[in-house]
């Protein structure tokens, strides 16, 4: 179940290069699994009211292209259970224009429990996909 989040690039998230400053994407990658969340009927911010707390476990980013001031472009979110425990999603920002590879990314993340034990909760099941 892939999801796909269009942004458009605001000027002051450009650095002096004139190009999209390297931290921002990953408020980008940041915000397109909430929306993704919000598509299929959950939110983060109510999860964590009822106890349910993702956390962030390892980002991994591989840069390929730069964006621009005024650059439209998509992020795509797909959700994957690699173990009992966790929750990655799997990332890209793509380009609107001609669709070229600007980053990929795995966000890895997982639920802890009221006593710090990490577990899969089962309001996610719905997202991976098989």
């Amino acid at each position: 179940m892939s999801f796909s989040l269009s942004l458009k690039v605001r000027d002051y998230e450009c650095d002096m290069q004139g190009i999209v400053n390297n931290a921002i994407y990953q408020h980008y990658l940041e915000h397109a699994p909430h929306e993704y969340l919000l598509s299929h009927g959950l939110s983060f911010a109510e999860m964590t009211r009822e106890g349910i707390v993702i956390v962030l476990v390892r980002a991994e980013l591989d840069y390929r292209k730069s964006l621009q001031a005024g650059d439209e472009f998509q992020v795509t979110v797909k959700a994957a259970r690699p173990t009992p425990v966790r929750l990655v999603f799997e990332q890209s920002i793509l380009h609107e224009q001609d669709a070229p590879t600007i980053l990929e990314a795995r966000i890895i993340c997982t639920a802890v429990n009221a006593v710090g034990s990490p577990y899969f909760p089962e309001q996610l099941a719905d997202l991976i996909d098989g």
